[in-house]
């Protein structure tokens, strides 16, 4: 069975085709308009080993706020349809991941209930022309979305860039093992026999 999924959001302040395929190996276009988020979800992308292709049109004029929001809500969403009743996976993930002085951690349930965590703060409000405090509300809007649990913690870390980076890295790699098949089971992962 193919775990795909592709999304099309389209607001009064975005346009976004967003599609998914959990089981591909980092393939795919990201054309956000927003070149930091690019980086990042091309870092996501390859490290979860998940396809995903993006094209986006937002109210960059107005700022990068709801382009980056409503990329991280369809990317949750195409994550949720994904993984359908969510049968034979993990269901759970996490990574410390090491990037030069950084050091993060990301742990993830994707049990269909929601909550977020995050404990990751950069103290520069910038990186370039990208609004650090993004970083957070994309991985809350994805979260959310997702209808997973996503705690994510910054142990030491002083360079914005690093520290985004390695926020990207750590919860893809997390997302990557809850969403792997479980090799001893292919029951729905919860003694409630529904996620």
């Amino acid at each position: 069975m193919t775990r795909t999924a592709s999304v099309d959001r389209k607001t009064g302040e975005t346009d976004i085709q967003l599609s998914i395929d959990l089981d591909g190996d980092g393939a795919g276009t990201r054309q956000s308009g927003i070149g930091f988020l690019d980086h990042m979800l091309d870092l996501f992308s390859k490290h979860a080993l998940i396809d995903l292709s993006v094209a986006a049109a937002g109210d960059l004029h107005v700022d990068d706020h709801h382009t980056c929001e409503d990329i991280g809500i369809a990317l949750g969403q195409a994550v949720d349809q994904a993984l359908g009743d969510r049968a034979g996976i993990r269901r759970y993930g996490h990574f410390t991941l090491p990037m030069d002085e950084c050091l993060v951690t990301a742990a993830v349930d994707l049990g269909g209930r929601y909550a977020f965590e995050y404990q990751a703060p950069i103290a520069a409000a910038k990186i370039g022309t990208f609004d650090t405090e993004l970083v957070e509300h994309f991985w809350q809007s994805f979260a959310a979305n997702s209808k997973s649990n996503l705690h994510v913690v910054l142990h030491h870390g002083r360079n914005a860039h690093h520290i985004a980076e390695c926020v990207f890295k750590a919860v893809a790699r997390a997302v990557r093992m809850a969403a792997e098949d479980d090799p001893r089971s292919n029951a729905i992962p919860s003694t409630k026999g529904i996620l």
